[in-house]
C-alpha cells in the first residue's frame, strides 16, 4: 500500500491561504482553548510534511518549537534554498520528492501549502485526500488555495464536521484514474 498524500490546510471562505503579503491573521478567528479541530488526530497518522519556503517562513517566525514538527521528516520546497535548517531539509521540487516518498515505508504525508505545492502536485495528481477547514472569513483577495488551470479532479465526499467557531472541516478523498 502506497503512502497518502493528504493536503491539509484552512482557508477563509472566499478561498484564500492568505492575504498577498502572506499575512493569515484571519487564522485566529477561530482560536478556541482545547479546540485543536482534529490536528493532533490527523498528525497522528503522518510521519512526512512538506512546506513551502514561505510557509516554513511563516511558521519559523512565530518562535514555536511545538509547530516545527520535530517528530517528523520536515521537507521544505525552495528553489534558492539548499542543504537543511535545523532538521528541515531542503529540496527544489515537490513532484519528484512525493514520488520517492511514496516508494518508501511510511506514514502518510502531510502537505500543508503553499499554494505554488499544492497546485504542481494536483497538476501531477499526487494528492490523495483534501481535507479544508474553512474559516467563516472573506479576504477579498489574497493568495488563492486552489489555482486556475489545474486538471479536473473528481472528489468523493467522506465528511463535514461543523464547529461552535465557526469553522467547518471538509475531508474528500481524490478519485485517481484506477479508482474510478
Amino acid at each position: 500500500m502506497s503512502r497518502k498524500v493528504m493536503l491539509y490546510i484552512a482557508m477563509s471562505l472566499d478561498g484564500y491561504i492568505a492575504k498577498n503579503d502572506d499575512n493569515i491573521e484571519f487564522l485566529n478567528i477561530v482560536e478556541r482553548a482545547g479546540e485543536d479541530y482534529g490536528y493532533a488526530a490527523f498528525n497522528a497518522g503522518v510521519d512526512t510534511v512538506i512546506w513551502g519556503r514561505r510557509t516554513f517562513d511563516k511558521v519559523l517566525s512565530f518562535n514555536s518549537p511545538e509547530m516545527m514538527h520535530a517528530d517528523k521528516k520536515l521537507y521544505v520546497i525552495s528553489a534558492s534554498r539548499t542543504g537543511s535548517d535545523g532538521h528541515a531539509v531542503y529540496h527544489p521540487d515537490p513532484v519528484a520528492l512525493v514520488r520517492e516518498l511514496q516508494t518508501q515505508e511510511g506514514k502518510d504525508i502531510y502537505c500543508d501549502g503553499g499554494a505554488e505545492i499544492v497546485a504542481a502536485l494536483l497538476r501531477e495528481k499526487l494528492i490523495d485526500r483534501v481535507i479544508v477547514s474553512v474559516i467563516p472569513h472573506l479576504l477579498g483577495s489574497g493568495i488563492r488555495l486552489f489555482k486556475d488551470g489545474l486538471p479536473e479532479q473528481e472528489l468523493e465526499f467522506k465528511q463535514s464536521i461543523s464547529f461552535p467557531s465557526g469553522l467547518t472541516q471538509l475531508w474528500y478523498d481524490v478519485k485517481h484514474p484506477a479508482q474510478t
